[in-house]
């Protein structure tokens, strides 16, 4: 049977006292490469966390939120099928955890580990084996506070990947590298698609959008403002409304990027 990954139907959403969305509909399809664009203030993050179950619509008769066609999820293990990245978390991890701590933590969906959490033989292999393939495996000692903003956030794909995920979340996955750190990033990003995951990217960095991603989201003022594949999406005129200043999208190599209109 197939399940959408998300699926909102008249979704009211508060953040505190601020209503993000408004009877918000939106579906995302399983199997389905995506990126969930908009301004800062969007929504965006506020998705990302009804996505995760970390927060919950208002309660109405013809309003629900399912994920992976299931309304309620025991959030432990809704975290191993959905590997996820944010700049929250990687703001909340601690600092003194060492590398290998951090992927290890992924298994408990935990802020590092702890003495109570155990780990078979087999947990410790494929902790190391996803070090290796993400190229961090040398800096398995290195506390979190030590390493690079880039280096953090190979290791906290690593925590994602380590439960072996189908869908990975990506909460703007190159804010802070620099170029070359930004470019290894995106390598890693295409290299997991090309190998069968599933990304849902969720930035306001056009250049952060990968060729192979095509069904593109505009979110604006907690609204769905466009949607379709990518070359219909992301174009001046659209993307000038979007933000509400002139934009000229440049391509090149099935990147986007753009300049001021």
């Amino acid at each position: 049977m197939h399940f959408s990954l998300l699926d909102i139907a008249n979704a009211t959403v508060f953040r505190g006292r601020n209503r993000v969305f408004d009877r918000l509909s939106l579906r995302l399809e399983a199997g389905v490469n995506a990126a969930i664009l908009g301004p800062n203030g969007a929504g965006k993050s506020t998705l990302l966390k009804l996505l995760c179950r970390d927060i919950h619509a208002v309660y109405a008769e013809d309003s629900y939120v399912r994920v992976l066609g299931k309304d309620r999820w025991n959030v432990w293990e809704l975290r191993g099928l959905l590997g996820v990245v944010s700049n929250d978390l990687q703001l909340d991890y601690t600092g003194h955890a060492r590398g290998e701590q951090i992927v290890l933590s992924g298994y408990y969906a935990s802020i590092d580990t702890w003495p109570h959490q155990t780990f078979s033989p087999e947990q410790k292999d494929a902790a190391a084996r996803v070090m290796v393939d993400l190229g961090i495996e040398h800096l398995r000692r290195r506390p979190f506070a030590a390493m690079s903003t880039g280096e953090q956030r190979r290791f906290l794909l690593a925590r994602a990947l380590v439960n072996d995920p189908q869908t990975l979340i990506l909460d703007e996955p190159t804010s802070g590298l620099d170029l070359n750190a930004c470019f290894q990033y995106l390598q890693t990003i295409r290299s997991l698609m090309h190998a069968g995951r599933t990304i849902v990217l969720v930035t306001h960095h056009i250049h952060e959008i990968p060729p192979e991603i095509d069904d593109v989201i505009l979110i604006k003022a907690g609204a769905v403002f466009a949607r379709g594949p990518k070359a219909d999406v992301l174009t001046g005129p659209t993307l000038s409304a979007l933000y509400e200043t002139p934009v000229t999208l440049l391509e090149a190599n099935g990147y986007y990027q753009a300049v001021p209109g």
